[in-house]
């Protein structure tokens, strides 16, 4: 088993007399996993996610991605880290409003070198497969929640990156759209892809990811493999719990 995320006694504090947002966590992620993460709100799942996109650092502990410890990094080197190893969805796209589609896609390539005509026509390969080629010349106000959040899913796959990283993927877009999102998720996953995703929604969690752990004071509480059984008159299986 190759292991993609690593945290060891990870500990992330905003305020030096505050409870910790993060309380020495340890948790490993293996490649081609698709983990959720669940709990309360100011439960720490989008700490645990800001540290493992290197967009915090820990007060304490240890995280790795693809073997880089993170908190070893300068800030550029970071920047650099993050282009190429991760892809990040947000619950609100963060797309950009005065580039097309295709353009918004094209972004992180460029940025990390890649010539304009070839992130482009990267951009619109990736668009063909989430059924938006014909949007690619369209700006983020002419498209529908859904489309935009395919959009942004395109963007963090851009580079190929071995990571992909999903803050509420769901969370800014209607129940049909979500399901698109979900079967996506499910699907790239399917394909090789590692993901770990942070959502409040247990039926994302159910439809797409292989292992679920739960966050509560900023602590593990708990990890197992996602319920998927449909409850039948007299008959309910619990899903197993498996080591985080």
């Amino acid at each position: 088993m190759t292991v993609l995320i690593r945290l060891q006694g990870a500990v992330k504090r905003y305020e030096a007399a505050g409870p910790p947002a993060l309380d020495g966590v340890d948790l490993t992620v293996a490649a081609g996993e698709a983990m959720a993460v669940m709990g309360p709100s100011g439960s720490g799942k989008s700490t645990l996610l800001n540290l493992v996109a290197g967009l915090d650092r820990p007060s304490a502990g240890r995280v790795e991605v693809a073997g880089t410890d993170l908190g070893q990094l300068s800030e550029s080197a970071l920047a650099r880290f993050r282009r190429s190893q991760i892809g990040i969805v947000f619950q609100f796209f963060h797309l950009l409003d005065e580039l097309t589609a295709r353009e918004n896609v094209a972004v992180p390539a460029q940025l990390l070198g890649v010539p304009r005509r070839a992130a482009l026509s990267r951009a619109d390969e990736l668009l063909e497969s989430l059924g938006l080629l014909a949007k690619a010349d369209a700006y983020p106000a002419r498209l529908s929640g859904g489309e935009r959040q395919r959009v942004a899913l395109a963007r963090a796959l851009v580079n190929r990156p071995p990571l992909l990283l999903a803050d509420e993927p769901t969370g800014a877009v209607d129940a049909r759209a979500g399901a698109q999102v979900a079967d996506l998720l499910r699907d790239l996953n399917r394909g090789g892809q590692t993901i770990l995703l942070v959502t409040h929604d247990p039926a994302l969690a159910r439809r797409c990811a292989t292992r679920v752990v739960e966050l509560r004071d900023g602590r593990l509480a708990s990890a197992k493999a996602p319920d998927r059984t449909t409850a039948t008159p007299g008959h309910t299986t619990a899903a197993p719990e498996v080591p985080a």
